[in-house]
């Protein structure tokens, strides 16, 4: 398999990091908007001391800014260091709005079901419903979740997905660009003594991403999906997102884990479960399937 453009074949007229280099400048780009919020935070009472957002206030930030600037590092990186057009990190103009919505639609519908799977073998029990509409404060921090998760989810899409995927698929190939990608998107969601379970659902989270992308020809479809599952997981169900709460009442209905954390997820939540890592196997085997055919900007 040869080097490809994967979103446009249009080549960088400024520089273009070597392959071996491009994960290291990722993890640079995502790390030091963390190192400098992580003090101002902390000081200001909406982060602890290693890092987790303290509070509704604490975990609106925690999403936006450190987020903001690694995408504005990236978009930046591509416009002015490598001097190529962003349709070339998969942000194909004239698509955008469209697809995006879809995927949001997508990826709420996504995480709902897995969560009944996870429901229906019997990890969850139910304790009350919709609780979130009694409560106009929760309506709104839920609204205000909505435009977080589209940010946080949107730029590690763009860096993860568009332009480190990008960027080793233009120096190696496309299979090498997956499972470096993939191995990066974990590393970077790993947290101590995190179980092998949660590490495997990370990798297929991010290589299912990477085949939506692929069969799209852009990313904008499963920047939506990303958003959409963070962000129907973190408000309808009282359920932990990645090992975090946000904090909020049920938009949907409140579930308590009931059962060994191999089907609930236990604190990582329900992307910890055996029953989502069967379903990212599943979604991968069908998009490779449907990979042979034609690029459509609608890869499901």
């Amino acid at each position: 398999m040869k080097p490809t453009s994967l979103f446009s074949p249009e080549l960088a007229k400024g520089w273009l990091p070597w392959g071996a280099l491009a994960p290291f400048l990722l993890i640079l780009f995502v790390a030091a908007p963390v190192i400098l919020t992580d003090d101002p935070f902390e000081r200001w009472g909406l982060a602890t001391d290693k890092g987790d957002p303290i509070g509704p206030y604490g975990l609106y930030v925690f999403l936006l800014i450190p987020f903001a600037m690694t995408g504005a590092l990236v978009l930046a990186w591509v416009l002015f260091i490598e001097r190529r057009p962003l349709r070339t990190i998969g942000l194909t103009p004239n698509v955008g709005a469209v697809s995006f919505l879809r995927g949001l639609v997508i990826g709420g519908a996504t995480i709902a079901a897995v969560v009944a799977g996870i429901w229906a073998v019997g990890g969850y029990q139910a304790d009350g419903f919709a609780r979130a509409f009694a409560a106009p404060r929760e309506l709104m921090s839920i609204g205000i979740l909505l435009l977080c998760f589209v940010v946080q989810a949107s730029v590690e899409e763009i860096v993860f997905r568009g332009w480190l995927l990008s960027v080793l698929a233009r120096k190696f190939n496309v299979a090498i660009a997956v499972m470096l990608t993939c191995l990066v998107f974990t590393l970077l969601h790993y947290g101590p003594n995190q179980q092998l379970l949660v590490m495997a659902s990370s990798f297929l989270f991010s290589a299912f991403a990477c085949c939506w992308a692929l069969k799209a020809r852009n990313i904008w479809g499963v920047m939506g999906w990303h958003a959409g599952w963070n962000w129907l997981l973190a408000t309808g169900f009282e359920l932990p997102v990645t090992g975090i709460d946000a904090g909020v009442s049920a938009l949907v209905v409140k579930l308590v884990p009931h059962g060994p954390d191999i089907v609930t997820g236990g604190a990582e939540g329900p992307e910890g479960s055996l029953i989502c890592l069967i379903f990212f196997a599943g979604a991968i085997a069908t998009l490779l399937w449907r990979l042979r055919k034609p690029a459509s900007p609608h890869p499901i």
